[in-house]
């Protein structure tokens, strides 16, 4: 059974943060620790705020990680990744920091984060980041979102 004592939002109930910067991102110990594989996490309504408009935008965020001794939260994910609606950034920020927050909360032997923001002004801008190449024997699905085509 996994350990899951000092856990602050798991099975009760918790307030949406603020900010990315006051959510609480937590981690459990790897119960396959030892063991290669790779754990997706799909967000296809994430919003965060345009910095300079404030108008919505929208994304369809995938992340891929292969763990090593920790594995995140998942209800602690999605409040963090729920803080972002009032928060401004521009899509490449909010992509690579999440990224990076995982990776700095879960020291994952390989993380990549996709992030297909729709369009706004005409034009989509889709956002890739990862910790480096992924370990030979990982087998990494493609993402399955589609490039946009628009109308046509």
């Amino acid at each position: 059974m996994t350990d899951t004592t000092g856990l602050s939002q798991l099975g009760q109930p918790t307030p949406i943060p603020a900010s990315p910067d006051k959510a609480v991102l937590e981690r459990v110990p790897n119960p396959q620790a030892g063991t290669l594989y790779l754990a997706r996490f799909t967000a296809p309504e994430f919003t965060s705020l345009c910095p300079v408009t404030g108008q919505p935008d929208f994304a369809h965020l995938v992340i891929d990680y292969a763990p090593e001794q920790w594995i995140v939260e998942s209800k602690s994910l999605k409040l963090y990744l729920t803080s972002f609606r009032n928060h401004g950034a521009f899509h490449e920020d909010c992509t690579v920091a999440i990224g990076k927050r995982l990776v700095a909360t879960l020291a994952p032997k390989w993380l990549r984060i996709a992030g297909y923001w729709y369009p706004r002004g005409g034009m989509p801008i889709d956002v890739f980041w990862q910790t480096g190449v992924a370990p030979a024997e990982l087998w990494v699905p493609d993402t399955g979102v589609s490039p946009y085509r628009g109308r046509g």
